[in-house]
């Protein structure tokens, strides 16, 4: 029940700080993005 409670509570932060469900999507694939080419694995 209290594992509930946090996760709850660390979702509606995330979602308070992203505005949006779509800028939770836009923050992940930019991190995505980001890590992609710390790996060099962008194009070009």
């Amino acid at each position: 029940m209290m594992r509930k409670l946090v996760v709850l509570g660390v979702l509606g932060l995330v979602l308070t700080g992203c505005n949006t469900v779509q800028g939770v999507g836009q923050d992940v694939s930019a991190g995505a993005q980001t890590v992609q080419g710390w790996l060099g694995g962008g194009r070009g």
